[in-house]
């Protein structure tokens, strides 16, 4: 297939005038210019301000440096997936980099990831998949988030996928082969805001043998933090019970009998809301905290019924039996979990699953 360009910029947009020329500003400055041939690719999800008006008065500034402009609008409106899907569907390059209208990318980005998307593909067919690092503005926002992402690389980015964090590449930082987008569909276009697109996107990815996932070590994303964000139309629930479904598909189903890593909050939670049969299928609860071990069992109640219909024993994890879901926070252990799990030899993928 022959294609226009090596790279259309995706920009998914509505009511975006506080902070697009901002936006734009760091497309404009990318050094790729002299190697690549690139169009921006706007699509405008009824904005009622002057949206479409800052990029067509920044027309002839990215056409004096080689990039085309493209503005296509979402009829009817259909929120951040709809826009997205239109925005690709009018471009014309090779590869798609996601740059959402609130965030800032550094001038190295489209570069960088054009030179790792060609090294690691042997074809124009090839399915591939990069990320890169980030920062947040304003600093310090989502710091545990922050830290987190950025630690993904190599295998976990493929197994660390059920955590409330969300896909291990981070969706303004994504760079993708055409191919690839076609190959999944693209994104949904029937669902209403609040569906977690960029997760079932991702999700879709992963189930598919032959891509390719990678970043790039440079942080190439400003990544905007603020009440707007378009992130924040998705319930925490909506994401617990996407990545739940998720875990069930990939390991639930697979296992005659499992452990749940955290006799907490989040463990409680997380047995409540497993069906009868996978229910059924937990051998115990394990924690390091002697005050939930000492309680001996787990008794969930039900208040419809008014009576106690399930009892898990909840053991120290030093006698605790894989496979394991972990629902215990990555990071806020001092350091227990990681050296628990070294200790133990457990690996992820084959001994536990993170889903905290």
């Amino acid at each position: 297939m022959h294609y226009q360009y090596d790279v259309s910029v995706i920009i998914p947009a509505r009511n975006a005038e506080k902070f697009l020329r901002e936006t734009l500003n760091g497309l404009l400055a990318q050094t790729a210019v002299d190697t690549a041939k690139i169009e921006i690719c706007l699509a405008d999800d009824g904005s009622v301000d002057d949206t479409v008006r800052i990029l067509e008065n920044a027309r002839i500034e990215f056409e004096e440096l080689g990039m085309k402009v493209v503005v296509s609008h979402v009829a009817p409106p259909g929120g951040v997936g709809a826009a997205k899907d239109c925005a690709v569907r009018s471009s014309r390059g090779r590869y798609l980099c996601f740059n959402d209208a609130d965030d800032v990318s550094a001038p190295n980005r489209i570069r960088s990831q054009l030179e790792l998307a060609r090294k690691i593909s042997k074809s124009e067919d090839d399915l591939i998949f990069v990320g890169g690092q980030f920062h947040r503005l304003p600093e310090g926002s989502t710091t545990r988030y922050t830290k987190w992402a950025n630690s993904m690389s190599g295998e976990k980015i493929r197994r660390q996928v059920y955590t409330s964090h969300g896909p291990t590449l981070v969706a303004p930082t994504w760079f993708i082969s055409r191919a690839l987008f076609d190959k999944v569909g693209g994104f949904r276009t029937d669902v209403p805001n609040g569906f977690p697109e960029d997760l079932d996107f991702f999700y879709k990815c992963l189930d598919i043998p032959e891509c390719i996932f990678d970043k790039v070590p440079d942080d190439i994303v400003m990544y905007r933090y603020h009440p707007n964000c378009a992130s924040h139309s998705v319930t925490e629930q909506t994401i617990w019970s996407f990545r739940l479904q998720r875990l069930r598909e990939q390991y639930l189903q697979k296992w005659d009998r499992f452990t749940i890593w955290s006799a907490g909050k989040q463990g409680k939670r997380f047995f409540k809301c497993l069906d009868e049969d996978e229910k059924a299928k937990v051998r115990e609860f394990c924690d390091i905290d002697e005050a939930k071990i000492g309680r001996g069992m787990h008794e969930e109640f039900d208040e419809q019924l008014r009576m106690v219909t399930h009892k898990v024993p909840i053991v120290n994890i030093e006698n605790a039996k894989p496979p394991l879901v972990v629902c215990v926070k990555l990071d806020m252990t001092q350091g227990d979990l990681e050296r628990i799990i070294e200790r133990k030899g457990w690996a992820e993928h084959r001994d536990l699953v993170y889903f905290g």
